[in-house]
């Protein structure tokens, strides 16, 4: 099959969250099972442009409602991505170094799913799925179903998969004139609660709706930011599909942004090595439990009960274990994080920002990661974690209840916990503290029994192909 994966993030070419994660290594593992995926994302200014070869495509003009723009397709000269990879640049929206977070982005992602559309318009023949991720390429099922100048394509499957319902591209119908000459009488395929909602019109006009794990996909029909009844509607072509991880970037023994390589064979002397190097970066007494957090400082994660979360912690535990962040956010989530720096030298320390290279290490090195998130549709982190034998500390929510089960459960390899709330954080980290101080000797298994987890592409890869397969 030849599968066009549509997306505004795919790692490592641009990357703000877990969709970069998916969308970089669910096609490499398609292509290694003989089939031909494609990526087309939009061409941010970042150093993956700059440090790779490209050839022009296509070159194209459309419009947006009255304002007409040239678009030009690139392609990766070298497929070191081990998929082609195709980005589509828009001189004054896409030609930015961030992916998200401008005034415009309704303009920026609405004129990308345009020219991608009406770049597939021109092929001589017809890709087998358009396969779109979030709300940024949620348009695109609709516009190859009732634009009129995309008919063409009226008869190729889409497959729409949501990484995250929470955020959903709203539009007030003043932009409507923004979408390509297209039936009116299909309005109501565009409209949620009185907005176009490119999301919601996703659900409505792909051919299959997947979620990426199976949790996530009942708590849609409970907690969707306003679109519960669509999914219970919906509910008969949506699959929940859990993510897998890739494991030639997340293995302890050949991550190459590691020192100090280990298995499941040598992982607790591995783990040592790495949570020296770690605890002295960072001046951290590392005969104490570390637990991590890494992810961004949002509600959503529940990083802003961290704070209060930490402070309870080291005043029940007086001081016995070691906290270190890595993150960015909401900035008074950041500053407050940031103050407990002096407030617990040699037990705590907060790095504000992202580095690929020190979550690697972290991973690595820490004892525990901690997630605490009210909304975690599928949850990598989790899974990175278990590859490198720290323990994880997650709230039973999503991706997080299908991948952690608790130590107190038949052999469980994880602590987790029900509310997002500083109780029961508080409590977990106890429990963690309490088996790295009196129980070496289980913690050690359970680091060995989660490194031996499969939870790699090869499965979720197979469930999308049988997704696709089911649509012919």
């Amino acid at each position: 099959m030849e599968i066009i994966h549509v997306s505004a993030e795919c790692y490592p070419v641009a990357k703000a969250g877990g969709l970069g994660d998916v969308v970089g290594a669910l096609p490499k593992y398609q292509v290694a099972m003989g089939h031909t995926a494609k990526v087309v994302m939009p061409m941010y200014r970042t150093k993956f442009l700059y440090q790779n070869d490209w050839v022009i495509d296509f070159k194209g003009r459309t419009n947006l409602g009255n304002w007409w723009f040239d678009f030009t397709v690139i392609k990766e000269k070298t497929n070191k991505l081990g998929f082609d990879l195709y980005l589509i640049d828009i001189n004054g929206l896409l030609d930015r170094e961030k992916v998200y977070g401008y005034n415009d982005d309704t303009e920026r992602f609405t004129c990308f799913q345009i020219a991608v559309v009406n770049w597939l318009s021109h092929w001589q023949h017809k890709p087998d799925v358009i396969h779109c991720h979030d709300h940024h390429t949620g348009l695109i099922p609709f516009m190859v179903k009732y634009c009129y100048d995309y008919n063409k394509l009226a008869d190729v499957p889409t497959v729409f998969t949501i990484h995250n319902a929470q955020y959903q591209g709203w539009m007030g119908w003043d932009k409507s004139y923004y979408i390509p000459r297209w039936d009116t009488w299909k309005a109501g395929l565009l409209e949620w609660k009185n907005n176009i909602n490119p999301l919601a019109s996703a659900v409505k006009n792909a051919w299959k709706v997947t979620t990426v794990s199976h949790s996530y996909l009942d708590e849609l029909r409970y907690n969707s930011n306003g679109l519960e009844a669509l999914f219970e509607y919906e509910k008969g072509k949506c699959v929940g599909i859990l993510n897998g991880i890739d494991a030639d970037v997340w293995s302890p023994a050949t991550d190459t942004y590691l020192k100090d390589h280990f298995s499941v064979e040598d992982v607790e002397e591995g783990k040592a090595e790495n949570k020296k190097l770690l605890c002295s970066q960072f001046g951290l007494d590392e005969t104490k439990a570390l637990l991590i957090f890494i992810g961004r400082l949002v509600g959503e994660k529940a990083a802003d009960l961290l704070p209060d979360a930490i402070l309870s912690s080291m005043y029940a535990l007086n001081n016995g274990v070691n906290f270190l962040i890595l993150g960015s956010g909401e900035p008074h989530v950041e500053w407050q994080l940031s103050q407990l720096n002096a407030h617990f030298p040699g037990n705590y320390h907060a790095v504000i920002g992202y580095n690929e290279t020190l979550s690697h290490l972290m991973y690595a090195g820490a004892d525990f990661l901690l997630m605490p998130s009210r909304v975690e549709p599928c949850g990598l982190n989790q899974m990175y974690a278990m590859q490198y034998g720290t323990v994880p500390v997650v709230r039973s929510t999503g991706g997080l209840r299908d991948t952690v089960v608790d130590m107190g459960d038949h052999e469980g390899w994880g602590i987790r916990f029900n509310n997002a709330s500083v109780g029961d954080i508080t409590y977990s980290v106890t429990r963690a503290a309490a088996l790295y101080n009196n129980d070496k000797e289980h913690l050690n298994w359970m680091r060995q029994r989660m490194m031996k987890i499969d939870n790699s592409w090869e499965n979720a890869v197979q469930q999308y192909i049988n997704v696709y397969a089911s649509l012919k």
